[in-house]
């Protein structure tokens, strides 16, 4: 069994494995990369490490655009295999996919008028709505919990990971040629404790194990003190009649953020200021969580015994269409606009920074993960100027940070996780999903723990199990 990892190694985007085995060659992930727009252009748009063409199979622990975006590409590209998913992973792919698509259009489309102006070379859009439609015709639902024999030789087990709706961990069970290994890959790993999303499962003992390390050497605030973090943006807002602006994940992070103001308002934790979820995909998104309760825990199962709908309240506007969205420019504070994509990198979220960054009186919120090099991580570091859309904008806004909302597991519940693992066992531990500043002090912490083999891989390095 030979493992080569593309991406998401030693960054935290573009989750890409390649494994042959059994005779097969398939992908764990394939996910776009976000980051410097030039890099992530070639990066993107090539796959130096393999043809298309020959790949039988992908496995995609969720659906988050950085670990299922660049699928579309794939397919463009000559794939024509399975994409194995859970259920609820393949019910976002089908809007996500499709709303990657469109964002990349429109936001060619944007771009192209300016560079037609300066008489530059114009771009074309990485797929199109019908590359990812075809893509869509691919997946492959599987429950959890139930193994299944995805080629000869090849058994597959999702476990809940507790990241987003249907984010799943791996359990592969390998035959070759009478010789079983187990492989596990974590997937993106959620905190224990959180509101709506069961905490993540343990799989089964493995002899390699793939490992999630966005956190790895950083440590979260309590998730209980989101609601009242929450509470004294909104009540500075009140004051200052602001507009918070947040940058959020359509998948996840918003209805968490949803939920978590329902419950402020129903405790009179803060003044009721107008919402605005401005997101064809979060609104989409929002409803395929309401399809699929059987992810749920025990906490929003009791709510929704008393209330019909944890995602929705008075104050609370979800937007579609493009001309409301404009409108929002126009809306006086105090209000919170809550928009995507959360790493700043496109969609209408770029429109409404550009709009309110200027401002000293207003908010930017910021409730995720930024990668390097993206806009969302230079607004969280505070530096100014920022480009836009190619343009300067003063950082005059007040900037919040809030990581206690993150899907992520931090250092602590990455190390627990993984020291419930049989040492004796698992002879590899490979590093992947995380910036070596976060990787290297938990290859520190997992060796002095006793685990045998902790590897940080780069991109491209390949390793036979």
């Amino acid at each position: 069994m030979k493992i080569q990892f593309i991406g998401a190694a030693q960054t935290v985007t573009g989750s890409m494995h390649y494994i042959e085995a059994c005779g097969k060659k398939f992908l764990i992930d394939c996910g776009l990369y976000q980051g410097k727009r030039k890099i992530a252009f070639e990066l993107n748009r090539t796959f130096d490490y393999f043809n298309p063409e020959e790949i039988d199979f992908v496995i995609l622990s969720h659906a988050h655009i950085d670990h299922s975006g660049n699928l579309p590409t794939l397919v463009k590209k000559g794939f024509n295999g399975k994409i194995f998913s859970t259920f609820a992973t393949r019910d976002l792919a089908s809007i996500m996919l499709l709303d990657s698509a469109h964002i990349q259009e429109k936001d060619v489309e944007y771009v192209n008028k300016k560079r037609k102006k300066r008489g530059q070379n114009l771009f074309e859009p990485l797929y199109t709505q019908a590359d990812a439609r075809q893509t869509l015709e691919l997946f492959v639902g599987i429950n959890y919990h139930r193994e299944f024999e995805i080629a000869p030789g090849i058994k597959l087990t999702f476990f809940d990971a507790g990241h987003i709706l249907g984010s799943a961990s791996l359990f592969l069970t390998i035959n070759e040629n009478g010789a079983l290994k187990h492989l596990g890959f974590s997937g993106d790993l959620g905190r224990p404790n959180l509101p709506i999303l069961r905490d993540p499962e343990k799989i089964p003992d493995v002899d390699f194990y793939i490992c999630e390390s966005t956190y790895g050497n950083k440590t979260h605030d309590n998730p209980k003190d989101t609601e009242v973090k929450l509470a004294e943006v909104i009540n500075l807002a009140w004051e200052r009649k602001s507009k918070i602006i947040v940058p959020a994940f359509s998948v996840g992070r918003t209805q968490e953020l949803v939920y978590a103001i329902h419950r402020i308002f129903e405790n009179k934790m803060a003044p009721e200021i107008r919402i605005y979820v401005d997101s064809p995909l979060s609104v989409n998104a929002t409803e395929i969580f309401r399809l699929h309760p059987e992810c749920f825990d025990f906490e929003i199962s009791q709510f929704l015994v008393n209330h019909k709908d944890p995602f929705g309240f008075d104050k609370l506007t979800y937007i579609k269409d493009v001309e409301d969205s404009k409108k929002l420019n126009t809306t006086p504070g105090p209000c919170m606009i809550i928009s995507s994509s959360g790493m700043c990198e496109s969609g209408r979220i770029l429109h409404h920074l550009a709009n309110n960054i200027e401002n000293p009186d207003n908010i930017i919120l910021m409730v995720g993960y930024t990668a390097e090099n993206t806009l969302g991580r230079k607004i969280t570091e505070k530096q100014s100027p920022v480009k836009i859309f190619g343009d300067e904008y003063q950082l005059n806004a007040e900037v919040r940070v809030m990581d206690s909302l993150s899907a992520h597991a931090d250092a602590r519940e990455l190390f627990d996780y993984v020291s419930r693992f049989d040492k004796s066992r698992l002879q590899q531990i490979f590093l992947v999903h995380g910036e070596p500043e976060q990787q290297i002090p938990f290859k520190t912490k997992l060796q002095n723990a006793g685990f045998k083999s902790v590897e940080i891989p780069e991109r491209g390095y390949s390793v036979e199990l």
